[in-house]
């Protein structure tokens, strides 16, 4: 069954507001560290793709979870720059590039994966 198109746009917006949430607390705690193991790093990926696996399945909907990934890459984006003084929320490190490059990787693949309800019917 097909939900309305004000629905579905709703869905949109909702679903980019909580990728923002999401990648806005990814950017800022994937540094943390603890006994050397990339805890925040780790937390954040899992976070971020259990999200978009959760509108994935609820919504039935890739362009809801696509509206989710693109909030999660707006707010990486927004905070990974230089601010107007001068100041970095993100310094450039290691565990910065994988953060950088993992949240697109994760929305490809969760974006990508086939519709296995369409091949039960």
């Amino acid at each position: 069954m097909r939900s309305s198109v004000p629905a579905r746009i709703g869905t949109w917006i909702v679903a980019l507001a909580a990728g923002t949430v999401y990648g806005l607390a990814g950017t800022i705690a994937h540094a943390y560290t603890l006994a050397g193991l990339p805890v925040g790093l780790v937390l954040g990926v899992l976070g971020s793709a259990a999200l978009l696996v959760a509108v994935r399945l609820l919504a039935a909907d890739r362009w809801a979870t696509l509206a989710s990934g693109g909030g999660m890459l707006l707010a990486t984006l927004v905070f990974s720059g230089s601010g107007p003084g001068g100041s970095v929320i993100v310094p450039q490190t290691g565990l910065a590039v994988v953060w950088t490059f993992a949240v697109p990787v994760v929305i490809a693949v969760v974006v990508a994966w086939p519709d296995r309800t369409r091949a039960r019917r």
